[in-house]
């Protein structure tokens, strides 16, 4: 938004949005700001389209409910956005709404319109996880005769290992980790919180190894793409798929599972529950805010859903064969 002719209301209060509350009053994330930032680039290109005008020349009124609800079904319908990438859409516009709801009083009645648009409600499915040898199979997949397979090695490890969201991963940097020992590293997770995941020794010796391949600057990026920068998600995703690929031939169950870098990390609490760690300590693992959020990983876990009715004894109970009531309607108002 920097030099950008202020022609509107519109533009005036969003550039107020991210750079006086989101930035200097909230002091959020850079990926925040981005991921904000990425559903207005995509919001105002839509209404560009809709309302046939720029963005520049947009007033505050222009967003009402109807072209909310309209781009909404479009990422659903056109872009196959999944219902939680809709709803974090919405929330970034719901957020942005409530701001200028306190400096743009006489636009309130279309404010609270755009307000009123409920997040839409999904069916949770079962997490999904690998299984211990086919998560092997995968970390031992990368050509380790390539700088890149080599990283990719590391990286994975160090993915499984810390059950890390993907974008904690490529933000490491040297500073992150022990200085000489690497045993442990330091995640920035949601919300700015830290936490020290302690590292296997075999991960530990994988990463002194490629330390000793990249730059010494203590903010040099510990995974670097090919030009030294940091990786993207997209990139990270784009060598685990390889990865999958390579790992299938010998695990032909991989075939069938959508393995993704947020997967290795269900993995990994999986793993860890299953090796009997305890529910208060996976969630401090994976800096979950809340235990009630690992719950999901229990309540995947079939084996011990079974191991649990094993302990206990099926009642003893009589049975009768059912015999159906001649009169319908007396069924039904029974019922």
């Amino acid at each position: 938004m920097k030099g950008a002719l202020i022609t509107s209301d519109l533009v005036r209060l969003l550039q107020a949005f991210f750079c006086q509350r989101l930035i200097q009053q909230r002091n959020v994330s850079h990926q925040t700001v981005c991921s904000y930032r990425d559903t207005f680039r995509l919001f105002l290109r839509f209404a560009e389209q809709q309302l046939g005008k720029s963005a520049a020349k947009m007033d505050l009124v222009d967003i009402n409910a109807s072209l909310v609800l309209a781009f909404l079904d479009d990422l659903e319908s056109q872009r196959h956005n999944c219902i939680r990438s809709r709803n974090a859409r919405l929330a970034a516009i719901r957020s942005f709404m409530h701001y200028s709801a306190l400096l743009k009083p006489e636009a309130l009645a279309v404010i609270q319109q755009v307000l009123a648009i409920p997040l839409k409600r999904f069916d949770r499915p079962l997490v999904k996880y690998l299984t211990q040898m086919e998560m092997q199979a995968i970390l031992e997949a990368p050509d380790l005769l390539s700088w890149s397979g080599q990283r990719d090695q590391v990286l994975l490890a160090t993915l499984y290992n810390s059950g890390g969201r993907v974008s904690e991963i490529i933000e490491l940097r040297r500073a992150n980790f022990d200085k000489n020992s690497w045993q442990a590293v330091c995640l920035h997770g949601k919300g700015r919180k830290k936490r020290v995941i302690p590292l296997w020794k075999r991960t530990t010796n994988l990463l002194k190894t490629w330390s000793a391949k990249i730059g010494l600057d203590p903010q040099q990026p510990i995974f670097p793409n090919r030009f030294g920068n940091m990786m993207s998600r997209s990139g990270v995703e784009s060598r685990l798929r390889l990865a999958v690929s390579k790992a299938s031939v010998q695990y032909p169950s991989l075939k069938d599972k959508v393995v993704s870098p947020h997967v290795i990390r269900h993995t990994t609490a999986m793993h860890l529950l299953q090796a009997g760690v305890d529910l208060s300590v996976i969630a401090l693992w994976l800096g979950h805010e809340s235990v009630a959020t690992t719950h999901q990983y229990f309540e995947a876990d079939l084996n011990m859903k079974e191991e649990a009715l094993a302990k206990l004894q099926p009642p003893d109970m009589k049975f009768s064969r059912y015999k159906p009531s001649n009169d319908v309607l007396s069924f039904l108002n029974g019922l």
